[in-house]
């Protein structure tokens, strides 16, 4: 198998996946041999060159642009179990998938919160100690979700949950990004670190004596901070084109970590699922249903997402 080969698989086919895929791959002109797009070929037909495609079923007639459908969803599904397929048979190193609905899932009666989800379930090798993470990247910024989507009244974060998590995001860093010594940021739960268990005492109970234990046994982590302070230094390297301060960020909760990256990146993020025997990658904007049809989505997240996917498998 080529190295570097990878999927890529269509999404919502009512949303602007199609069109962003075709303009990432006619902008990045990659080699043709090194792609496989899961879909239906109806569904691309300006590409400027000649890709395999892994024909899902799919019939004109679905096609119902801005509108969330079961049949949208159930053809999100086909294709992400194709690409779970395609790793599980070493036929490709990587995914990279366009969006989908959640909605549209579940009217497919797919109960699942995303795709990273359906992703861990099919290719996660729990007696390996394989769980999903869901990392965002945009250059050498990067935020860990400690938590994905939930209720934010449902968020907890335990010793054991830090523990399991920084330890694995940080074999990540090591063996996907080439960082020897990760340095890792750790945003605490409640405003002001908690103030000494004044507005709450997770980083007492929980957070501290998670780091100690992560410290005692070599990883780099810091003591918990207000977020609003990591994230304003973050954004001054950022924007100013230095070194981050960190290797990653670990965020409590899912707004916590995507609103500075969305501020910051939304156009080139890249939402990456690690933990995994495959990386999969992903733009970090949704389906945009406003849009379809316009010929104005940018497609330049959906190109970083591919390049990431190359560059980590």
């Amino acid at each position: 198998m080529n190295k570097k080969k990878i999927c890529i698989t269509t999404g919502d086919f009512n949303g602007i996946g199609p069109e962003v895929i075709t303009k990432a791959l006619n902008n990045l002109n990659l080699d043709s041999d090194n792609i496989v797009i899961i879909g239906a070929k109806k569904l691309f037909p300006n590409l400027n060159k000649s890709y395999d495609i892994l024909e899902i079923p799919y019939k004109s007639e679905w096609f119902n642009p801005q509108q969330e459908t079961k049949e949208a969803g159930e053809f999100s599904y086909n294709c992400l179990l194709k690409a779970c397929e395609l790793v599980k048979s070493n036929q490709v190193n990587a995914i990279v998938t366009a969006p989908v609905s959640k909605n549209a899932l579940h009217l497919a009666g797919q109960n699942f919160s995303g795709q990273t989800e359906v992703l861990e379930k099919n290719l996660a090798d729990f007696t390996k100690n394989e769980k999903a993470e869901m990392l965002f990247v945009c250059d050498d910024f990067r935020v860990l979700l400690l938590s994905r989507h939930v209720a934010l009244k449902d968020v907890v974060i335990t010793k054991d949950i830090l523990i399991e998590k920084i330890l694995r995001i940080n074999d990540v860093l090591k063996n996907k990004f080439s960082i020897k010594n990760p340095k890792i940021a750790l945003c605490a739960l409640n405003p002001h670190a908690g103030e000494n268990g004044i507005l709450g005492d997770e980083e007492i109970k929980e957070f501290y004596p998670a780091v100690k234990f992560l410290k005692e046994n070599g990883i780099d982590v810091d003591l918990p901070k207000p977020s609003d302070t990591l994230f304003v230094k973050a954004s001054h390297a950022f924007l100013n084109k230095d070194k981050q301060p960190y290797d990653v960020y670990c965020a409590c909760y899912h707004d916590q970590g995507l609103i500075p990256m969305k501020v910051l990146a939304m156009n080139r993020a890249v939402n990456m699922t690690v933990g995994l025997c495959a990386v999969r990658t992903s733009p970090a904007h949704g389906t945009a249903y406003d849009i379809v049809g316009k010929e104005i989505a940018d497609s330049t997240s959906m190109e970083e997402a591919i390049k990431q996917a190359i560059n980590v498998c």
